[in-house]
């Protein structure tokens, strides 16, 4: 099976069957979340949100460039007080438990510039429990309502941010281990370098690169 990160298979629970799976060849370091406690994690989310506006999601790594879920606009948006950094170690996915994947998240201090995505009021539900799927499953994320700026106007977002307490966050790397690690890596959905690529290009053609990621690349060694 050629395993892909898409609608569909958020929908129909492929790529949850899989992340089950590969817990149980080579456990996690913490339990998967069920899906009633996605349930009450995302209804304390949305307690916070008029049903009849529109939603913001605030994307700063692979939402940016394969969201798998429907939106109305996108514009690029600033984030204070959180920084995009390879903090997360993955044994699934871009790597196995021998070539450990790294994979962005957002954590604190600093500043992100990614983009904002707005949800209609009439789907919020039911695209968030997509993206509830895709992001909260292995709890190494939380979600946390952010303060979004693009050009002089503000406005509330939804974003993911990293669980600082799960055994798989990394407080510090360097640039050289962390484009160490990205080199080796490998799994089902491809190579950690593909992912670094990827969320490099699509920042460049928004206009929105990041030193942080540059350093990184150009510690790559050669493939």
């Amino acid at each position: 099976m050629i395993l892909k990160l898409t609608r569909e298979s958020l929908l129909d629970g492929t790529l949850r069957a899989y992340r089950e799976s590969q817990a149980l060849i080579s456990p996690n370091d913490t339990p998967q979340r069920t899906e009633a406690e996605m349930a009450a994690l995302l209804d304390a989310s949305l307690a916070r949100h008029d049903p009849a506006q529109d939603l913001w999601v605030f994307g700063y790594g692979s939402l940016i460039w394969n969201p798998a879920f429907e939106y109305a606009e996108v514009r690029p948006a600033h984030l204070h007080g959180w920084h995009r950094r390879f903090c997360l170690k993955m044994f699934m996915g871009r790597g196995t438990r021998e070539t450990p994947a790294l994979v962005l998240a957002l954590d604190r201090g600093g500043a992100c510039r990614g983009l904002a995505f707005r949800i209609k009021a009439p789907v919020v539900r039911q695209e968030l429990e997509i993206l509830w799927q895709r992001e909260m499953f292995g709890g190494a994320y939380h979600a946390r309502w952010v303060m979004l700026r693009a050009g002089e106007e503000r406005f509330p977002a939804l974003t993911f941010v990293i669980n600082t307490a799960h055994p798989r966050y990394i407080k510090e790397l360097s640039a050289a281990q962390t484009a160490a690690m990205i080199a080796a890596a490998k799994g089902d959905l491809g190579t950690c370098r593909e992912y670094l690529e990827n969320t490099m290009a699509h920042l460049h053609a928004l206009g929105l690169d990041d030193a942080g990621l540059a350093r990184v690349a150009a510690a790559l060694p050669n493939p």
